[in-house]
């Protein structure tokens, strides 16, 4: 079967791995991406990884940053040309990038699906209400990364197939075990991330700031807050025990996993977001490294036994929590051990390909 997939999220490298192994099963596989995509950690240019088996193909693309309205320039020529059974939208239908791609799927014929990880149930004025409605009406089928998310397209009224499957998948080879020991390596907290309000990084710090011993907390992203967690730090008297890495390659990340003793997410819900899935917790789970992470949406059902799960907003819990695992190597063990299984039992890369190849044989069938 041939398909057209549709990703701004392919420009990591690391995520190209399901693209091989889509491929590997029986798919003729075109990936339409941009050269980069802008979001509030600055700009993130396309990584040439995985290319196996598949053409990766790129378009210049209008608007880029506008979740809400960027388009691709000469998809409709590429789609053509292309031919694809299948169009695959790793976008959300209320976005102009989906809109697009269904008028030049619907031109050639082609099935189409889209890809949401929208887990909260919103109304939006036109015309992204009407583009999403028109969407919801046409489209062949939904893959959703969460139960909620699908959750959110039925209570919206689809009634045609909604498959619930994570986005991408966790190299398990990429991502695995240290070789070596931590040694004398302080006890060291990680969060890998956006430095936004709504990831409750300054929780973190305010809970890191109540451990005692030696510890140190590496951040790596980038954001709107990272001069004030700055500050903040300086305020708590614990900027000597931070660093701060800017955004790296994804090639880069599976070392940084090597380099701490716990990953903490410690996401807040708010009105118009709550956590989708928690990449780097699954990342950190097949590295072998404990996790803790806020009850805020996706994060316990993707933790499950692999890690420690602290009501949002708490502080003193998460602090509570970090110095559990601060003080207790076997606890850390075990929770890594566990992590692990977890994450090689439901997050491959291998695991998502394998499903989502499924899908396209369903809407080849009907």
């Amino acid at each position: 079967m041939r398909v057209l997939m549709i990703s701004k999220a392919l420009v990591v490298g690391i995520y190209q791995r399901k693209l091989e192994e889509i491929a590997r099963l029986n798919v003729e596989l075109l990936a339409v991406v941009p050269s980069s995509w802008r979001d509030e950690r600055g700009d993130s240019p396309l990584e040439r990884v995985y290319t196996n088996g598949y053409e990766l193909k790129v378009l210049p693309l209008v608007n880029n940053g506008d979740f809400h309205l960027h388009f691709y320039r000469g998809l409709g020529d590429v789609m053509r040309r292309f031919q694809p059974e299948i169009v695959h939208i790793d976008e959300e239908p209320y976005n102009l990038a989906t809109w697009q791609a269904m008028f030049e799927a619907k031109h050639c014929r082609a099935k189409t699906l889209f890809f949401s990880w929208q887990n909260i149930l919103r109304r939006y004025p036109p015309p992204f209400g009407w583009g999403e409605a028109w969407v919801l009406h046409k489209v062949d089928h939904v893959i959703a990364g969460t139960e909620s998310a699908a959750e959110v397209w039925r209570e919206k009224g689809y009634r045609r197939g909604i498959t619930v499957i994570p986005q991408f998948g966790t190299d398990a080879a990429l991502f695995h075990p240290p070789v070596d020991q931590a040694g004398d390596r302080p006890f060291t907290i990680g969060y890998f991330g956006r430095l936004v309000e709504e990831k409750g990084v300054h929780l973190l710090l305010d809970a890191a700031a109540r451990l005692t011993g030696n510890w140190r907390l590496l951040l790596v992203g980038g954001g709107p807050m990272q001069a004030a967690l700055m500050e903040r730090a300086a305020r708590l008297g614990i900027e000597q025990r931070l660093s701060f890495m800017p955004q790296v390659a994804s090639m880069q990340m599976p070392a940084l996993y090597h380099r701490i003793d716990v990953l903490a997410l410690p996401s807040l819900t708010r009105r118009n977001w709550k956590e989708q899935f928690g990449r780097v917790l699954v990342e950190a789970m097949m590295s072998s490294v404990a996790v803790v992470g806020s009850d805020s949406a996706a994060i316990p059902g993707v933790v499950g036994d692999g890690g420690l799960i602290v009501p949002e907003g708490d502080v003193a819990a998460l602090a509570d929590a970090l110095e559990r695992l601060q003080q207790n190597a076997d606890l850390r063990q075990s929770l890594a051990a566990k992590g692990r299984a977890r994450a090689l039992a439901h997050f491959t890369q291998k695991q998502v390909a394998a499903s989502t190849v499924k899908v396209y044989q369903v809407l080849m069938m009907g």
